[in-house]
């Protein structure tokens, strides 16, 4: 009798309300991370909109005032005239050699003295790191004047090569650091498993563990991209007639029209995020999901 009633007073019985607070308070804290992530995004973009959109303005639009946020009047006509002017395509060839050139030297140098630092322990490894940041720590001028002398004397002032050291030494800090960071998190059981089926040192490193690391080798090349396209004053000690861009729109500043800036600084940023978008490829997450 009494197993017949337990199902009844089983069925009878109310279920404790569910509490839905966890989820409302997770879902605010979503919302809360979107639109952070929205207004920084547009922090950002913004000024490259305004940027490009000036750029493509004609004259009178841009003489306009109040100055509409959609320009009157589309013309490429100033961007024309950026391009035709002089010295202008030269030194957007030699600031794309000069960006290449420097990101391949970086991860040829720096890449194995991250390898290095996160394979090896020896005396002295956190000072170390601490030292080579010394490089970024002192000011451009400081590093620009004696390697400009020294450049005069090696008779290689005034050249691609010249520039491209210069950027190699500003980048080989940062890029030693964040190839070491990738480079731990590449877990070391997977290198001794492939040295246990043949591979040679070498061959592990190669065929594991840059294969893994190539996203954070990504990061690493977009950041000394940004780096050599964006810097000046370096670029403009080292060189006097095969500048690079932004150096070349510096020293013409002074008596460049406002058509002319505005040009010049969206042909400044249009090539480095040309090379973010085909770098971005690479990249991945924390699953290792490639992003697209």
């Amino acid at each position: 009798m009494s197993t017949e009633t337990r199902p009844a007073e089983a069925a009878g019985r109310t279920l404790p309300p569910v509490d839905t607070a966890p989820l409302k308070r997770r879902r605010r804290q979503a919302a809360w991370v979107q639109a952070a992530c929205i207004a920084v995004t547009l922090f950002m973009a913004l000024p490259i909109v305004l940027i490009g959109l000036s750029a493509i303005s004609s004259r009178d639009a841009l003489a306009e005032f109040p100055k509409p946020f959609l320009p009157s009047e589309y013309s490429f006509e100033t961007l024309l005239a950026f391009f035709e002017a002089t010295g202008t395509i030269p030194a957007l060839g030699n600031s794309v050699l000069v960006g290449v050139y420097t990101v391949f030297w970086s991860l040829v140098v720096g890449a194995p003295a991250g390898y290095a630092l996160a394979r090896h322990a020896f005396r002295g490894k956190n000072s170390y790191q601490v030292f080579i940041l010394l490089v970024r720590a002192l000011p451009i001028v400081v590093l620009s004047v004696p390697l400009a002398t020294m450049f005069l004397r090696l008779d290689v002032y005034d050249t691609v090569f010249a520039v491209t050291l210069v950027h190699t030494t500003l980048a080989l800090p940062t890029t030693v650091l964040i190839t070491a960071s990738i480079f731990v998190a590449v877990p070391t059981d997977l290198e001794e498993a492939a040295q246990v089926f043949g591979c040679t040192r070498w061959q592990a490193a190669r065929k594991v563990v840059v294969p893994l690391a190539l996203p954070g080798l990504a990061a690493s090349s977009i950041f000394t991209f940004v780096l050599s396209w964006n810097e000046i004053l370096g670029a403009t000690v080292v060189t006097l007639s095969h500048r690079t861009l932004p150096a070349q729109v510096l020293t013409a500043l002074d008596e460049a029209s406002t058509a002319y800036r505005f040009a010049g600084g969206f042909a400044l940023i249009l090539p480095a995020l040309v090379f973010i978008a085909v770098m971005r490829r690479y990249l991945v997450n924390m699953w290792g999901t490639t992003l697209r």
